[in-house]
């Protein structure tokens, strides 16, 4: 096979992957089995053997025909609904045959098998099976690339595509779909958004043997989109790295169809690129003919100071001068006849080569720098200029190279450049580079309308180091800090040595000043952290300032001088701090790190107390109380928990504050002889925790009592979260006897489909639709759906929130079990809940 068809048109054994291994089932395997395994496998189709070899094939299209109203499709024999005859290819054939194949056929799978004389028709006797080749393969090897650039993909999007409501059952959306002969469908949202399924979907819900339900709840809401003038080239690209065979256009900001592989294939337009290889095949010819007659300067060659080689139209290296063994180590002989790609350093991409050849073809020439190897694999620069030479009538019959090694003028050029923009010392970037990259950063925030913040650091007693220790030390001790401030910042940070001792830092794309405190926060532990240089213990400490953009400036200028205020007014304040410029968010900040501090004392004191709110049912009887969680502070006093828990939730803290609550709980439950059953809630970083279900057991184990005396809540947002590991949590602890109720529900998204999986006992409805319920009758009718929801899931229904007699009745008779709310008992200590609920004898027994 000659060059120009390796290069262009592949034949199939070339681009057959070496591990894939083709899919196959016998002809007795159910239909949903067999969509299991196409999915595990993410193939679109699956062989159907015999003994005596493939006797047909199911793919994702042939899904489209099977009825999924009845629950009885699934166990379908896959032979009883695969397509036969097998249509297959020889090996040898090349990917535009298979290309006139799926398009004359109406297919987009092709069996490959070994040698010439595979069969096009029937069981395939005894045919040695290569592989299976998809229309995507063809997509993504043909090799055309400049051809994609000129069309784009508005062209292609025509009435084809087919819009389904977010209602539609899937087996009329299926049946559609096999009727207007389309892989996909657009989804309308309720929400005037779009979604979309697919074939591959439908072989997802077949494995998982779903019933026939609404496309709104099973269809990816989250569509990738493309702009209508977006070219073929890009498209494909975007497919193939988002590993997705569908994409949606958008013209005017409406989605208007869709776009598969089999849309790129057409679009593609077989014939041009038949006609296009012929020409290919006719101009080589031609510049094989006309390489004879071509006249070589051979003594300007010879006697050249720069490598100079010649190749011919296709890349095939012809001749070498001696400069060009000079500089790259090869001889002659080793590389005569050979492409110049042996000298590839492997630092540019496909994408670089593809630029150089378009402005060669544009232009007739190309000049730059580029990176080769020689002969002993060392990388080196080099400038390039590479020539086109053509014959009379214009055609390119040879290319001439010529280059020069500019490796000392690049060491030079970066010597230069990195005394102009970075640190002699410790080799962070200097003010002026710094600054480039400040003002970048905010025209890019400015832009998205994002948040940075700039930190000026001062090290504190430096000067006192210098004094005594010398600069020596001094300068060793920058290098120390230079090191620590880089590990102490994020990947997109920029840290900067001005002069002295005083640094700068930049951090882009911030959300809020958390991330900033934390960093400054961390910056100052580890300059605190002891330093020992030349046999001496150095401690040092810093003071950073803190300006953030656009609140303390809208400029490079204004923000350094208002993070160097900043940085000043942290010296004041005692040093080994940090301070933020706008006084406001610097209180704010001060308060969360006296809060984080005294919630880490408090845990240490035990400062935390628990109190109880009665449970009860419609009668008004006691069943039941919710533990929560109170803080009083020596100095403070009492602290609401919806200032600390979130905080506690950020640091971690949470999870020795949860140990202490299950703990005490425990107690109390065993102070009251397990009369009164009591919810603990959890949180999510608690009930992810691995130690949760061992902490429990303990505690419980501890006093005495059974898992059984508490019920763990846990919101429906947390537990969404991670849907199987906490299925799997919930099961082990139910085997300890610990019961489990959902809290806040309706105010997540949770999925009915998933919330059936969780073993719960209880659901809580949140307290603002009890509110709402005797004034709004959407609310009345949310309330009960719930309620009828819960009891047909078996779930006992606590309704939350219940603050007046009218609530309690009107609850009562929408079927709520049981209540909870101010009307019934405000939150109290457990002595004081004790006695109001006649608990005390229970008490003193303990």
């Amino acid at each position: 096979m000659n060059a120009s068809r390796l290069d262009f048109d592949p034949i199939i054994a070339d681009i057959l992957p070496p591990d894939r291994e083709v899919l196959v089932c016998p002809p007795e395997t159910p239909v949903f089995e067999a969509a299991g395994r196409m999915r595990v496998a993410g193939v679109s189709s699956i062989v159907v053997t015999d003994d005596s070899g493939p006797v047909g094939i199911w793919t994702e299209h042939d899904a489209l025909a099977l009825d999924l109203s009845s629950p009885a499709v699934f166990d379908q024999r896959v032979d009883t609904v695969m397509s036969a005859p097998v249509r297959s290819i020889p090996s040898t054939a090349t990917l535009t045959d298979a290309a006139h194949l799926f398009r004359e056929r109406h297919i987009r799978h092709l069996l490959v098998c070994e040698g010439d004389e595979a069969q096009k028709n029937g069981k395939g006797g005894d045919r040695r099976l290569r592989g299976i080749i998809s229309l995507t393969d063809v997509v993504l090897n043909q090799g055309i690339e400049h051809y994609l650039h000129f069309r784009t993909v508005g062209t292609l999007v025509g009435h084809e595509s087919i819009e389904v409501q977010e209602s539609d059952t899937l087996s009329m959306v299926s049946r559609r779909m096999r009727e207007a002969r389309v892989d996909a469908v657009l989804v309308v949202l309720d929400d005037g958004g779009r979604g979309i399924l697919t074939e591959r979907d439908l072989i997802g819900l077949i494995a998982e043997r779903h019933g026939d339900t609404a496309v709104g709840g099973v269809c990816t809401r989250a569509l990738f989109t493309v702009p209508a003038d977006a070219s073929l080239f890009h498209v494909r690209n975007m497919m193939n790295e988002r590993g997705v065979r569908h994409i949606g256009v958008e013209r005017d900001g409406q989605v208007e169809g869709l776009v598969s592989f089999a849309d790129l294939l057409s679009g593609i337009e077989l014939a041009y690129v038949d006609e296009l290889r012929t020409a290919l095949e006719a101009r080589d010819s031609a510049l094989a003919s006309s390489q004879r007659n071509l006249q070589l300067a051979e003594k300007v060659i010879q006697t050249s100071l720069e490598g100079i080689m010649i190749t011919d139209a296709s890349g095939r290296i012809m001749r070498v001068n001696p400069a060009f063994t000079d500089l790259t180590g090869y001889l002659p002989d080793e590389v005569i006849g050979k492409s110049p790609a042996v000298l590839q350093s492997g630092r540019h991409d496909k994408a670089f080569y593809d630029r150089m050849w378009a402005t060669l073809s544009r232009e007739g020439q190309w000049r730059g720098e580029i990176w080769n190897r020689r002969k002993n694999g060392e990388i080196y620069p080099e400038l390039l200029t590479i020539k086109a030479i053509t014959d009379e009538d214009g055609e390119v019959t040879h290319y001439a190279a010529l280059f020069s090694d500019i490796t000392e003028l690049k060491e030079n050029e970066r010597q230069i450049r990195h005394l102009a923009y970075y640190d002699a010392l410790t080799g962070l970037p200097n003010r002026r580079l710094f600054h480039d990259r400040l003002d970048l950063a905010i025209a890019h925030a400015h832009r998205s309308g994002g948040r940075l913040a700039v930190l000026f650091i001062d090290l504190d007693h430096f000067k006192k180091i210098n004094d005594t220790l010398g600069h020596a030390v001094g300068d060793q001790l920058l290098e120390v800090v230079a090191g620590k401030l880089t590990d102490c910042l994020r990947e997109d940070d920029s840290v900067a040595r001005t002069g002295g001792d005083e640094f700068l830092a930049l951090l882009p794309d911030i959300e809020d000043f958390q991330p900033v405190a934390d960093i400054a926060r961390r910056i100052i532990d580890s300059l605190s952290r002891p330093v020992v240089l030349e046999g001496r213990e150095l401690v040092i400490g810093c003071s950073v300032g803190v300006a953030l953009y656009p609140d303390d400036g809208m400029d490079s200028e204004s923000l350094l001088k208002h993070a160097d205020i900043a940085m000043y007014r942290a010296k004041q304040s005692g040093r080994n701090t940090y301070s933020l410029f706008t006084p406001a968010m610097n209180e704010a900040a001060r308060r969360r790190l006296d809060l984080e501090t005294g919630l880490r004392q408090a845990i240490e004191q035990e400062q935390f107390r628990l109190h109880y709110q009665p449970v009860v049912d419609e009668s008004g009887q006691l069943v039941g109380a919710e533990a929560l969680l109170r803080w009083h502070h020596p100095e403070w006093g009492a602290v609401g928990p919806g200032e600390f828990i979130p905080l506690a939730e950020e640091t971690g803290l949470i999870l020795p504050i949860g140990d202490q609550v299950v703990r005490e709980a425990a107690r109390q439950a065993a102070r009251w002889d397990g009369r009164v059953k009591i919810s603990v809630n959890l949180s999510a970083r608690q009930f992810a925790d691995p130690e949760l279900a061992r902490s429990l057991v303990a505690a419980c184990e501890a006093v005495g009592v059974p898992g059984t005396t508490l019920t763990l809540e846990i919101t429906e947002t947390a537990l969404m979260q991670d849907v199987d590991a906490h299925v799997a949590t919930m099961m082990g602890l139910r085997t300890a006897g610990f019961r489990f109720s959902i809290d806040d529900f309706g105010t997540g998204y949770s999925s009915l489909a998933y919330l059936r999986r969780f073993p719960l006992d209880c659901l809580k409805i949140d307290r603002g639709f009890t509110a709402d319920m005797m004034i709004s009758a959407d609310a009345r009718a949310i309330v009960s759906a719930t309620i009828a929801l819960a009891h047909n899931l078996r779930l006992r229904v606590i309704a939350e929130g219940v603050e007046t007699a009218e609530q309690a009745r009107l609850l009562a008779e929408l079927g709520a079990d049981l209540q909870q709310g101010y009307h019934h008992g405000r939150p109290t200590s457990a002595e004081e809940f004790a006695r109001l609920w006649g608990l005390e004898k229970a008490d003193r027994a303990r």
